[in-house]
C-alpha cells in the first residue's frame, strides 16, 4: 500500500457560508468518486483557500460528508496579485494501491484553468 497525494480546486461564486461549504463538498465527493475512494481512504486532507474567501472553514464541508476522524486543516494562499480569485483548493494524502499516474485530480468550475494539464 503507497501513500499518495491527490490535489484538486473549486472556485466559488461568492465568500458565503453555504457557498464556500457547497463547492468544497462538491470538490471532495467528486475527488471521492473518481478515484473510487471512500473517507477511511484518506490520510489528511490540507484545505486552502485564496484570502477573499473568509466566510467558512473548508473543512467543515469534509466533516459534513463523513470525515470524522480523517486529521484536516484549513489554511490561507498567498495573496499573488494575478491570481484567480475564490478558490478552495485541496490535497489528500491517501493509501491506494494505484500507481499516480492512476489517479485522478479533479478543477472544477473556474478552477480547471490552474492545472488545464491535468484537469479532469
Amino acid at each position: 500500500m503507497a501513500v499518495r497525494a491527490i490535489r484538486g480546486a473549486v472556485q466559488v461564486d461568492a465568500d458565503e457560508r453555504d457557498q464556500i461549504l457547497e463547492a468544497t463538498a462538491e470538490l471532495v465527493s467528486e475527488v471521492l468518486r473518481r478515484n473510487e475512494m471512500t473517507p477511511e481512504d484518506v490520510i489528511s486532507v490540507l484545505f486552502t483557500s485564496t484570502p477573499d474567501l473568509t466566510a467558512e472553514f473548508p473543512a467543515l464541508a469534509a466533516r459534513k460528508l463523513g470525515f470524522s476522524d480523517v486529521p484536516l486543516i484549513c489554511a490561507s494562499e498567498i495573496a499573488v496579485p494575478h491570481a484567480l480569485p475564490r478558490v478552495v483548493r485541496l490535497m489528500a494524502h491517501i493509501e491506494t494501491e494505484k500507481p499516480r499516474a492512476d489517479l485522478q485530480h479533479v478543477y472544477l468550475r473556474g478552477a480547471q484553468a490552474l492545472r488545464l494539464d491535468i484537469a479532469q
